[in-house]
């Protein structure tokens, strides 16, 4: 697939479709890649619906990775709830593979920090497992690091369950 033009990165809240596109963007990855299945996607699904019910706008922040066609081909959320008391959550960051090597990720992991830095969080922690290198790297850039590891199979699978924190 030929790309003519950058996708544009958008700060959204909760906007018609996007549970399902993003949920579709998840399940259609892990399955060619990681063969998670509809436990993995329903998980996805759930848990982004719970969010965006909840959604506020002071402390969350959702943003999507726009193609020229209007197609979302990426996302990542920051999920604020729980900043005060533990940190800020980082959810649902991909990027349709089609659209990686080109600074995409970096761009949208930028963002969402730096609204956590300017809700004043302190720090922020995301969950994700093994394998996912590509992801890992973005992370340990940006400032990342490994905190907690285990063997799990919350998603149908067995996988090494990572948490990854950072402070700000």
């Amino acid at each position: 697939m030929e790309i003519q033009t950058m996708p544009r990165i958008e700060q959204v809240g909760y906007v018609p479709g996007i549970i399902g596109r993003i949920t579709e963007l998840h399940g259609m990855y892990y399955e060619d890649y990681w063969q998670m299945g509809v436990q993995f996607e329903a998980r996805v699904a759930e848990g982004l619906a719970e969010f965006l019910c909840r959604f506020d706008a002071s402390r969350d922040g959702l943003w999507i990775l726009r193609a020229n066609d209007d197609r979302v081909v990426g996302s990542i959320a920051i999920d604020g709830k729980q900043a005060d008391t533990k940190a800020a959550r980082l959810r649902w960051f991909i990027i349709l593979p089609e659209y990686a090597g080109q600074g995409l990720g970096n761009q949208m992991l930028d963002e969402a920090l730096n609204f956590c830095r300017n809700c004043g969080y302190h720090k922020v922690y995301l969950t994700t497992f093994a394998g996912l290198d590509a992801a890992r790297h973005l992370y340990e850039k940006a400032g990342f690091h490994l905190i907690e590891e285990e063997e799990g199979n919350m998603w149908g699978k067995t996988v090494t369950e990572q948490v990854f924190e950072m402070e700000l």
